[in-house]
């Protein structure tokens, strides 16, 4: 009896612990953050003063939702928390309605997702700014890949709200022109990967020969697909465009997984600039657990994307110091030399984006490991 106890411990290390001690990682790497930032108000100073709706304290907000739903004994202290920032911010975009930029749209995901859970709130200018830019009859804003996730979600969100089918057809226009058009196309249909912006297409190669696939960049695009594709018909031609897109991203993602769980800095150049890095790890983990919880792989894939997510949990489990702190984080840029050395100790220029991204990761994983366990 002694010796099936301490199989099925092992087995429980090995495939990515407990539901609880997912939350628990969480609620620790989180209580570290809003502890050092008590103000949500306050605003940033890395190099100069932003507000704090920024798109990297916008990605932090999109975690701190996720984490809200598992974590109900801290819910009403993230929503008092989210609250204050939203309403500070008067429920507008960074610099105003008129906005067309990606990155000053994040902020609105977490005010509908705040306005859904609570009912408290207001989406007007929300709606006013969507709208205004979808009047420009421009479909070339989103020039560069992370653009994807700061605004697709937004207008995804504002159809399942609103049922109004414009926000779908002006995101899904935008979305293929950045794909098929902006540089030639920044998806590469043959490897099922992104580049970042027009500068990183061919002839553009890294030291080793290799064609510069940015993990988070991609990471970006892999969960503004699954956070698209949460709020869409499931038979909508638009859906079935944004699976097959993601089926593609995960087989190619699925390549590249470094045996320690972790994926590159740079994808496919090992050499060049390899991992541990926790961002784009932590938003693969978030892309590869709604698949399998949504039925989205085959059955035979589904237990290879399983132990892809059990060994990216071990994985960002690493990154974790005791007091909460997110190591492995590469700064902001735009490719695989930004922010480099990305260690266990070196400190981001901005620590919020980071948490948002561990949080989606490690709360789509317990809620994937909670549905199995109830099969």
């Amino acid at each position: 009896m002694r010796s099936i106890f301490l199989i099925i411990s092992v087995m429980a290390c090995v495939t990515g612990y407990s539901q609880d001690d997912i939350l628990t990682l969480a609620r620790k790497t989180n209580d570290y953050f809003m502890s050092k930032y008590a103000d949500p108000t306050e605003p940033t100073n890395v190099k100069r003063i932003r507000p704090s709706n920024l798109w990297t304290r916008a990605v932090y907000y999109e975690g701190l939702m996720a984490l809200c739903e598992a974590d109900k004994v801290n819910e009403a202290r993230y929503l008092n928390y989210t609250r204050r920032w939203a309403e500070f911010h008067q429920w507008t975009p960074r610099n105003g309605v008129k906005t067309v930029h990606a990155d000053d749209q994040c902020c609105q995901q977490t005010y509908i997702d705040y306005n859904r859970l609570t009912g408290d709130g207001t989406l007007n200018h929300v709606k006013e700014n969507l709208m205004l830019q979808m009047q420009t009859d421009r479909n070339d804003y989103w020039t560069w890949i992370d653009a994807i996730q700061m605004a697709m979600p937004v207008y995804i969100k504002m159809y399942d709200v609103s049922k109004d089918q414009r926000y779908i057809d002006y995101a899904m226009r935008c979305y293929r022109w950045t794909r098929d058009t902006c540089g030639g196309g920044l998806f590469n249909d043959a490897e099922g990967l992104w580049w970042r912006d027009k500068d990183y297409v061919p002839p553009y190669k890294e030291a080793d020969g290799n064609n510069c696939y940015w993990s988070r960049g991609n990471g970006w695009v892999y969960a503004a697909l699954v956070r698209c594709m949460q709020q869409m018909p499931r038979k909508s031609k638009e859906y079935k465009q944004l699976k097959n897109d993601f089926l593609k991203m995960s087989k190619a993602l699925l390549r590249c997984q470094r045996s320690d769980g972790f994926w590159n800095v740079s994808l496919m150049s090992p050499v060049t600039y390899g991992g541990p890095e926790m961002t784009g790890t932590a938003l693969f983990l978030y892309g590869m657990s709604w698949g399998i919880g949504n039925k989205i792989f085959s059955k035979s894939e589904t237990r290879i994307y399983r132990q892809a997510c059990d060994k990216a949990w071990k994985a960002l489990r690493t990154c974790v110091h005791d007091n909460g702190f997110l190591g492995y984080n590469q700064g902001t840029g735009k490719d695989p030399s930004a922010g480099q050395p990305v260690t266990f100790d070196s400190m981001p220029d901005f620590e919020d984006y980071g948490t948002g991204c561990f949080l989606l990761g490690a709360m789509e994983y317990r809620k994937l490991k909670t549905k199995l366990s109830t099969q």
